[in-house]
């Protein structure tokens, strides 16, 4: 970002303008009539001449440049912020094969639940430019994406390249990658928890987001309650959807693409569970204006009390005008001094 740090010098122009204006209007002189000019010798052009008309020139470029220096032109070399009490926060995202249900899907536009959580999230993330997010997902096994970050670009680009695991058939017919479908809220909530224990910042909470039932992992859900609970996290949970029949993008026998319904089923019971033991909250949403209103929620219960202090270095380009304009102050002042022997 270019800018000047003193603009105000500018107003030197006005009178520089003026003084411009006054070496070269022009001026009614006097003279003797004589009217057979063509008698008159033709004036010779030379480089003392040329050089002497020149040399308002030399003094005026030469006073511009000093008043830009003086501006001081700069481009912003780096920006640091320090942040004080901010919140570190983990964001639990569910890639089950469930979240592919198109059931949050709007009149002129199919969606999967996934793509309704991305953006919904990253909507979250851009209001709390203060705070230390990371994001892990979770199917069969959970993943940190990104850990605890100030760095919410890289952050959002990895949240836009979440996807739920392609079904991988095997000679059979089934699912040869059956385990990544699966949903493994313990593993999930253990290894967000073990993201935030590092953490210097005291408040620390995560936000878990599924739709379905934890039927794997290592780890016991009650478990990472526990652990949860000892580390002093507090959890929101997110219930996306409900117990019944959604729909689903599938292909026919032809290979065309078709809507198709299955079962799904969500344990409701274990995510009150988590947030309840965690002195955190429970939400369910059914629709993207749910999802939206319950992490505008979240974000209103979880302030950040923050005190930002912003470091900036600057590249000075002064120099690049100021040494320019002296040497045709110098220059013109030589030659006026020195060659045409004239104080001015």
């Amino acid at each position: 970002m270019f800018r000047f740090a003193e603009p105000y010098y500018f107003l030197l122009l006005i009178p520089l303008a003026l003084a411009c204006w006054m070496v070269y209007a022009r001026r009614v002189k006097h003279g003797a009539v004589f009217a057979p000019t063509r008698r008159l010798p033709a004036a010779a052009r030379s480089w003392r001449r040329t050089l002497r008309l020149a040399l308002p020139a030399f003094y005026l470029a030469g006073l511009v440049l000093a008043i830009i220096a003086l501006a001081r032109p700069q481009t912003v070399f780096s920006r640091t912020a320090v942040n004080a009490n901010a919140i570190a926060i983990q964001m639990a995202v569910d890639i089950s094969g469930s979240m592919q249900a198109l059931d949050f899907s709007t009149a002129g536009k199919s969606r999967t639940r996934l793509d309704v959580v991305k953006e919904t999230f990253a909507d979250f993330i851009r209001r709390r430019p203060d705070d230390l997010i990371g994001l892990v997902t979770f199917g069969g096994f959970a993943v940190c994406r990104v850990p605890l970050t100030i760095d919410h670009g890289v952050l959002l680009h990895s949240l836009k390249g979440v996807e739920t695991p392609r079904v991988r058939l095997d000679d059979e017919g089934n699912a040869a990658n059956r385990e990544e479908l699966l949903t493994a809220i313990g593993d999930a909530l253990a290894t967000a928890c073990a993201r935030l224990e590092q953490a210097e910042i005291k408040s620390k909470i995560v936000v878990l987001l599924s739709d379905g039932e934890s039927n794997t992992g290592a780890i016991k859900p009650d478990e990472a309650i526990e652990a949860a609970r000892a580390l002093g996290i507090k959890v929101y949970t997110i219930g996306v959807g409900s117990t019944g029949r959604a729909p689903f993008l599938t292909q026919d026998i032809f290979g065309r693409k078709t809507v198709g319904y299955a079962e799904v089923s969500m344990d409701e019971e274990l995510l009150r569970r988590i947030a309840g033991k965690t002195n955190g909250r429970y939400f369910n949403v059914r629709d993207p204006k749910g999802l939206a209103k319950a992490l505008q929620e979240i974000d209103k219960l979880e302030k950040t009390a923050v005190r930002r202090e912003i470091y900036n270095q600057y590249d000075e380009w002064y120099l690049r005008f100021l040494a320019p304009g002296l040497a045709m102050l110098v220059l013109a002042a030589s030659l006026n001094m020195f060659w045409f022997r004239e104080i001015i």
